[in-house]
């Protein structure tokens, strides 16, 4: 891993007379900034800096603009666009009605939109609301009914939270319900968002998405504190989930079907777009319907913070030593192949259980209505592309990507959805936030990065 004001690898030089963009990522432990021609789509200078949590979390700013400088003067005039989960990222808690349709489609909502889920409540199982500041959420994202269904239990889930919960609210169930519950909650941050099941097998989350980054924008970034100065705020467009999200959209219409999986400190996070097969989905049999776009987070898999948990989970006892003391020394890098190879050993645990997860299993039942497939998560098997994220896939050695998806891609025992032929490359230089980021204003820039990307792709990964 680089150290601090150490330069990242720059990829080309710049042309004469291109506009720039510094892109910025205010990671939980490192901040990462790109200095990026938008006329070429490349990367022509990049630097990194611990996060300044402890301080001013612009300090780290500060020390990357600096160092970009040095690689480019035109760094000092130009603009930048940044992305954020320092200070815990976004946390968002989900209230809806039934247990397995509203509230769980509310957690793949919050999900996708760049959040980590600290708690779903179910009111058709009798959740008390009162717990929900225990928890420290940001934002709360309400659901509940299908357009012009039953009002009450959404309306009863509003006035539980008028008297519990004092923070933004985000409102995504029956369209119906939804002047009253804004009444409800007048004197709440709130947003009001198209219901995100507006009928049964429906799952419409790009509304709740969008009101979901309008919050955390305007209530939770400042919140947090993390800056005392203005632009801090001004520069942030989004959490850093929800941005690399957009670039793995991005990515996926360049190289196809893509799932991408980074491995962090203290979760590791899978992001999949893969287009849902008509012909399938009839086949099919799920609680809540499969969207093109899916993200997981599993928050008891990673490779400092959560290394003890990871290796619990795997079952792995001689990983254990090694877990402990990345746990006890979160800043650690490995300096000898050894350590190394335990890294390693680590993450592809931690990569191996993500993708599962996600992923989940397929079987055939015979059912009143005839065969059927029952599934559990998102089907990656089709998938073209795998992208590994995280320090230990970019500053690893050579082959670290081949080793640590050996056992979660081609041909996989036991009816799990994984991967079987898809070629595998490693977002080495960040390309998927900086894509994320610039893809509103200058999406060609983006697509260039993300093709530059797919073009990196190695044939796939042998165990």
């Amino acid at each position: 891993m680089a150290e601090e004001g150490v330069l990242a690898p720059v990829s080309t030089p710049p042309g004469p007379e291109q506009g720039l963009v510094i892109c910025v990522d205010f990671g939980s432990t490192f901040t990462k900034a790109s200095l990026v021609d938008v006329t070429a789509g490349t990367i022509v200078a990049a630097a990194e800096h611990r996060t300044t949590i402890d301080t001013d979390v612009l300090d780290a700013y500060d020390a990357c603009l600096a160092a970009l400088r040095e690689q480019d003067p035109r760094a000092s005039d130009a603009p930048t666009l940044a992305c954020s989960s320092a200070g815990g990222g976004l946390r968002i808690a989900v209230v809806g009605n039934e247990e397995l349709v509203t509230a769980e489609a509310g957690r793949r909502v919050a999900l996708s939109s760049g959040g980590k889920v600290v708690a779903v409540f179910a009111a058709s199982r009798g959740d008390d609301l009162g717990e929900i500041p225990g928890c420290e959420p940001d934002v709360v994202l309400l659901t509940g009914g299908t357009d012009g269904g039953n009002r009450e239990p959404i309306l009863a889930c509003a006035r539980a939270l008028a008297t519990t919960w004092q923070g933004p609210v985000v409102v995504a169930g029956n369209v119906d319900a939804q002047a009253d519950v804004a009444e409800i909650l007048a004197h709440h941050p709130l947003v009001v968002a198209p219901n995100i099941v507006p009928r049964i097998g429906v799952l419409a989350p790009e509304g709740a998405r969008t009101a979901i980054r309008e919050l955390f924008l305007s209530h939770v970034i400042g919140g947090k504190h993390l800056s005392s100065r203005d632009d801090f705020l001004a520069m942030v467009q989004g959490a850093t989930p929800d941005v690399v999200l957009t670039g793995v959209e991005l990515l996926a219409d360049v190289a196809g079907d893509t799932v991408v999986v980074d491995v962090g400190g203290a979760t590791t996070d899978v992001h999949s777009v893969v287009e849902l097969d008509p012909e399938d989905a009839g086949l099919s049999r799920e609680v809540v319907a499969t969207t093109r776009v899916t993200r997981t987070v599993e928050g008891d898999l990673g490779m400092r913070w959560s290394a003890v948990t990871t290796v619990e989970a795997a079952g792995r006892a001689d990983l254990t030593e090694a877990a402990v003391r990345r746990r006890a020394d979160v800043g650690f890098v490995p300096h000898d192949d050894a350590e190394c190879d335990l890294d390693e050993q680590i993450a592809r645990e931690a990569v191996g259980l993500a993708l599962r997860r996600h992923a989940g299993r397929s079987k055939v039942v015979v059912s009143p209505e005839g065969r059927v497939v029952e599934r559990s998560g998102k089907d990656l098997r089709e998938v073209d592309l795998l992208v590994g994220s995280g320090g230990v896939l970019r500053h690893g050695r050579p082959g670290v990507a081949d080793r640590i998806f050996a056992g979660s891609v081609d041909e996989v025992e036991g009816g799990w959805q994984l991967p079987r032929r898809a070629d595998v490359t490693v977002d080495a230089n960040y390309v998927l936030a900086a894509a994320g980021l610039l893809a509103a204003e200058h999406r060609d820039a983006a697509r260039r990065l993300v093709g530059r990307l797919a073009e990196g792709r190695t044939p796939r990964v042998t165990p």
